[in-house]
């Protein structure tokens, strides 16, 4: 059986881009991914969400909130595959509207919850762009 999970996006200094990272523990997470540039909260988040016990699948991007080819591919992955469990997913520096109603639908869809910043909220609802 395949195990709930919880999904996250963000920078990291190691690890492919496009490519899903599977983590159980804090071992895997900096074998994978090394340590987090400064001023990003992917891996942040990611280390606080195994600790609470909960497995992740964390996807890379060249830059949280402006890489947005690598959170589509990330989507794109996680819808493709409906076999994963996602509990919730997690979009940090993502203020873009067409990314967070991507994301927001792959909830839906999924009966889990979108996890984002009070930052990005704002840039949301204040984004013009239809």
């Amino acid at each position: 059986m395949i195990p709930s999970v919880i999904a996250l996006f963000g920078e990291a200094k190691e690890g492919k881009l496009d490519v899903p990272y599977f983590c159980k523990d804090l071992l895997q997470l900096f074998t994978n991914l090394g340590q987090p540039p400064e001023e990003t909260y992917g891996l942040y988040f990611a280390v606080q969400t195994l600790l609470y016990g909960w497995p992740i699948i964390y996807f890379r991007v060249r830059e949280e909130g402006g890489s947005f080819q690598d959170y589509r591919y990330g989507l794109r992955f996680l819808r493709s595959y409906p076999i994963i469990q996602m509990k919730a997913l997690f979009l940090p520096g993502v203020g873009s509207k067409a990314l967070i109603e991507e994301g927001s639908d792959l909830c839906r869809e999924r009966k889990s919850l979108l996890i984002i910043r009070a930052a990005d909220l704002y840039d949301y609802l204040t984004d013009s762009n239809k």
